[in-house]
């Protein structure tokens, strides 16, 4: 797995995957790899519906189900953000060691599919589907309960490209375009910088060369900065884990103690989750694909 790209075909005519089909396998001499199927719910909470509780905005829940995980990203409009946390503690105006609760959005990797409503139901929480969905007339291989679906193909382009395209359904039939997901295979990471909206001219160059040539194709990249995705990979159990590492390791250098098990392995880097390899890959394009059906008020 390598680094991945994503973008939307907001208005993609009805036979858009038969034309992105044709142009891989005419002009890049692509070779259709098989499915690409992805299921999304959404869900709200009822709290403020709870007598006597009263909140002025509810948080709301996002699942989107890629081969056997289940990713959900739940948000809570009257959290702080990483950021706020930051500010706070370098304004004075919380303790420096301040750690909220949580933070304004939480990103889960469930396993296997079906696991998060079965907990749902076996601790009667306060969660609804956003929108009550049929599946009477739905169509093919939509997933009871789901409020859309993605349905596509997956392309190789050479030994170096893996190209995603899909068609994404509403449940009553309604289509809102495509996505597409480009993915190069050489390259396991990228490093955007600071204030870089985490766009790479690579694989945009790549989605741009592999639609067709419509004069009113309307497409966007979905990004996200390497800001926001600090606030998605926050793990309290790493971070406090992380500190305590930090702490141990002073209180050692200050004592001056002469052990003889120390190997010299302080300079060594510390292991990190990687963006772009295995679960995390998937995890990084389910978070785009979340935030981009959002942004447009699919979801």
């Amino acid at each position: 797995m390598g680094l991945t790209g994503l973008a939307r075909w907001i208005n993609a005519p009805t036979d858009g995957l038969q034309l992105i089909r044709k142009n891989i396998l005419e002009n890049h001499n692509g070779i259709p790899k098989g499915p690409w199927n992805l299921a999304v719910k959404s869900y709200r909470s009822t709290l403020s519906q709870t007598p006597g509780f009263q909140i002025p905005s509810e948080r709301t829940m996002s699942t989107l189900q890629m081969y056997d995980n289940v990713f959900v990203l739940l948000e809570d409009p009257l959290a702080l953000t990483r950021a706020d946390v930051v500010q706070a503690i370098a304004d004075k105006t919380v303790p420096p060691n301040f750690q909220p609760t949580h933070y304004r959005t939480t990103f889960l990797t469930l396993n296997p599919p079906g696991a998060l409503e079965q907990l749902l139901g076996q601790l009667k929480a306060r969660w609804v589907p956003m929108r009550q969905v049929s599946t009477s007339g739905a169509p093919r291989g939509q997933t009871s309960g789901h409020q859309l679906i993605i349905e596509g193909q997956v392309f190789g382009i050479g030994t170096d490209w893996v190209v995603r395209a899909g068609i994404v359904t509403m449940t009553g039939g309604e289509t809102k375009g495509m996505l597409l997901e480009a993915e190069y295979l050489p390259l396991p990471g990228l490093n955007v910088g600071p204030g870089a909206d985490g766009t790479s001219e690579l694989l945009s160059n790549l989605l741009t060369s592999v639609l067709p040539n419509l004069p009113d194709a309307e497409t966007v990249a979905v990004t996200i900065s390497d800001a926001q995705w600090e606030d998605v990979l926050w793990d309290r159990e790493e971070e406090e884990k992380a500190e305590k590492e930090v702490s141990e390791a002073k209180e050692k250098e200050n004592s001056g103690s002469d052990d003889i098990f120390v190997y010299g392995d302080e300079d060594i880097p510390v292991k990190r989750r990687g963006d772009w390899t295995g679960v995390d890959r998937d995890r990084r394009s389910a978070y785009l694909i979340i935030g981009a059906l959002k942004s447009e008020r699919i979801l």
